[in-house]
C-alpha cells in the first residue's frame, strides 16, 4: 500500500473494477414492468471493451503517481474516456438487442452502469480540482466528457435503451416539462436577487440585524420541502378567495405561485450570506486607501466592496440555483409541473426509465449550472490577482 500515492484515486478504481466485474451493465426485459434478464458487461464487443480496459489500466496506474503536474489531467482524460466508452457500449449492446426482441422489449441501465459512470465522473471532478489548469483546459476536458453523449443521443446511437424510448413516446411533455422547471427556477431566482441582495448589504452594514436575519433564514433551511409547499397552500389559497384579482393573476393554493414562494424563502440564505461576507471580505488596506482618496462609505460600497465580492456572491449565486433546480422538482407534487412530474409519473406506474427521463436532466442541469459558475467564479479571482 506504500506505493500508492493517490489513495482515493486507486480506491475509485478499484469501486470502478467490481461494479464491471459483478454488477450487470444492463437490463433486458420483454416489457417496461418486469426487471428482465442481466447483461453482463464482458458480453460486449471487444474492441468497446479494448477501450475501456486502455482507459481503466491509465487510472488504475495513476493511482501509483503522485497526483502534481500533468497527472490530473491524464486522470481527468482517461475518465472522459471511460465515459464516453460506457455510454457507446450501452447504446451499441441495446441496438443488438432489440434485432431479435419484440417491439415491447426494453433494455435499460443496469446497476454495474450506474456505478461504473458515477465513479468515473467522480475521478474526473477530483482531476479537475486538483489539476493545475486554466480554466479553459477544464472546460475542454469536461466537453469530452460530455459532447460525445450528446452527439451519440443527437445521432440516435443510444436509440434502443428504455430511457429514449419513454423519450420518444413523450418528446412533446418532455420539452414542456423542461421548459416549465426552467420557468419555476428562474421565476425563484427573480425575487430572490430582489430580496437577497439589498438583506445582504443591509446584514453587513448592521451586524447585529445580519445575525438574526441569518438566524432565521437557517430556520427556514431545516424546514423540509414538502412541508414549506404544505404551509404556503393553505393562506394561499384564502388569500386568493379574499382578493380576487390576486386569483385572476395566477395566485393560489397549488401550482406555479407557492412553488416559486417556497424556492425563494430557500434560496435567500446563500445569496444573503454570501453577499455579507463578499462585502467584509473587501482587503482594510484597499478600503482604507479609498477613504483616503476622499470616498464616501456608499462610493466605497458601489466602486470597491460589491466589485471584490462578486466571486463570492457568485458562489452563493451557484449553490442557489443548483437548489433551486433540485427542489423544484418536489414542486410537481402541488402541481406546480416541471420535470419532477415526469419522476413521479414513473414512480406511480414503477417505470424506473421514466424516472430517469425526468432525473437525468435536473443533473445534467444542475452539473452545467455548478461549473460555468465555478469557471466564472475562477475567472474573476483570476483577474482580481
Amino acid at each position: 500500500m506504500a506505493l500508492i500515492r493517490n489513495r482515493p484515486l486507486f480506491t475509485l478504481v478499484a469501486l470502478l473494477a467490481l461494479g464491471a466485474w459483478l454488477l450487470p451493465f444492463l437490463n433486458h426485459a420483454p416489457n417496461r414492468l418486469v426487471s428482465g434478464q442481466p447483461v453482463s458487461l464482458w458480453l460486449i464487443a471487444p474492441h468497446i471493451l479494448a477501450l475501456g480496459i486502455i482507459s481503466g489500466c491509465i487510472l488504475a496506474a495513476a493511482g501509483f503517481k503522485s497526483p502534481h503536474g500533468s497527472v490530473p489531467a491524464v486522470v481527468a482524460g482517461a475518465s472522459a474516456l471511460m465515459i464516453g466508452v460506457l455510454i457507446f457500449a450501452a447504446g451499441a449492446e441495446a441496438s443488438r438487442l432489440a434485432h431479435d426482441a419484440p417491439p415491447a422489449a426494453r433494455t435499460s441501465l443496469g446497476s454495474g452502469f450506474w456505478v461504473m459512470l458515477v465513479t468515473s465522473a467522480l475521478i474526473l471532478a477530483d482531476a479537475l480540482a486538483r489539476a493545475g489548469q486554466p480554466s479553459r483546459v477544464r472546460l475542454f476536458l469536461v466537453a469530452a466528457a460530455v459532447l460525445p453523449a450528446v452527439l451519440m443521443v443527437a445521432l440516435g446511437h443510444l436509440d434502443d435503451l428504455s430511457v429514449m424510448k419513454e423519450y420518444a413516446n413523450k418528446a412533446g411533455v418532455f420539452w414542456q416539462a423542461v421548459l416549465r422547471h426552467g420557468v419555476i427556477v428562474l421565476g425563484a431566482l427573480l425575487p430572490t436577487l430582489v430580496l437577497g441582495l439589498p438583506l445582504g448589504v443591509l446584514a453587513f452594514r448592521r451586524p447585529a440585524f445580519g445575525q438574526h436575519l441569518l438566524a432565521a433564514l437557517s430556520v427556514v433551511q431545516t424546514i423540509p420541502s414538502m412541508a414549506l409547499f404544505g404551509l404556503l397552500m393553505a393562506p394561499l389559497a384564502a388569500l386568493s378567495q379574499w382578493m380576487p384579482a390576486l386569483g385572476a393573476a395566477g395566485i393560489s393554493g397549488i401550482g406555479l405561485s407557492p412553488a416559486i414562494i417556497a424556492l425563494t424563502l430557500y434560496s435567500l440564505l446563500p445569496i444573503v450570506r454570501n453577499t455579507r461576507e463578499g462585502l467584509s471580505a473587501a482587503p482594510r488596506p484597499v478600503v482604507d486607501a479609498a477613504r483616503g482618496m476622499g470616498l464616501t462609505e456608499r462610493q466605497i460600497l458601489w466602486q470597491v466592496r460589491l466589485p471584490l465580492a462578486a466571486p463570492v456572491f457568485l458562489s452563493g449565486l451557484r449553490i442557489t440555483l443548483v437548489q433551486a433546480i433540485g427542489l423544484a422538482a418536489v414542486a410537481a407534487l402541488i402541481g406546480a409541473g416541471g420535470l419532477g412530474s415526469i419522476m413521479f409519473q414513473g414512480l406511480f406506474a414503477n417505470a424506473i426509465d421514466l424516472v430517469l427521463l425526468g432525473a437525468i436532466p435536473i443533473v445534467a442541469m444542475a452539473i452545467i449550472v455548478d461549473a460555468l459558475f465555478r469557471v466564472a467564479a475562477t475567472s474573476l479571482k483570476g483577474a482580481r490577482t
